[in-house]
């Protein structure tokens, strides 16, 4: 049960977090990644403060023997970067890019009301019932 509290209040900063800082905001992300037209560079700070914020963070949490919900770190390794996760994160970015939302901000807005994250997320999970499908010739590390 503390499990489950601890991950509900996780999530639940990290969907303040999205809202705070403007990812759930369509026109604010496509703005970011429009370089060479009209940048949107506000998204760029929030990004340096969580690079930041982690580069402290993961220096002092790293130390503990393990995590406070488990019984050791799950850290990746080289092999673990294979060719479906590269594969899946370029389609990620390129999902990102062209709708303007990625999953959590999804599911944030969807308290919008709004057609546009609806729509988002049916698709997302109709691509991941699509994948089920379909990919299980993929060698996963699991």
């Amino acid at each position: 049960m503390k499990n489950a509290f601890a991950a509900f209040l996780v999530g639940l900063l990290f969907a303040l977090g999205l809202g705070v800082s403007g990812m759930t905001q369509v026109e604010k992300v496509v703005g970011f990644l429009d370089v060479f037209g009209s940048w949107e560079p506000t998204l760029m700070f929030v990004m340096m403060g969580a690079i930041a914020v982690h580069l402290v963070a993961y220096r002092f949490i790293i130390k503990a023997p393990h995590p406070l919900f488990d019984t050791k770190w799950h850290l990746p390794s080289k092999k673990d970067i294979t060719a479906p996760l590269v594969i899946g994160s370029a389609l990620f970015g390129i999902g990102w890019g062209l709708g303007g939302f990625c999953p959590g901000p999804a599911l944030v807005s969807l308290s919008s009301l709004q057609s546009r994250p609806v729509i988002f997320v049916v698709s997302m999970i109709a691509g991941m019932l699509l994948f089920r499908l379909l990919g299980k010739g993929f060698k996963t590390t699991q």
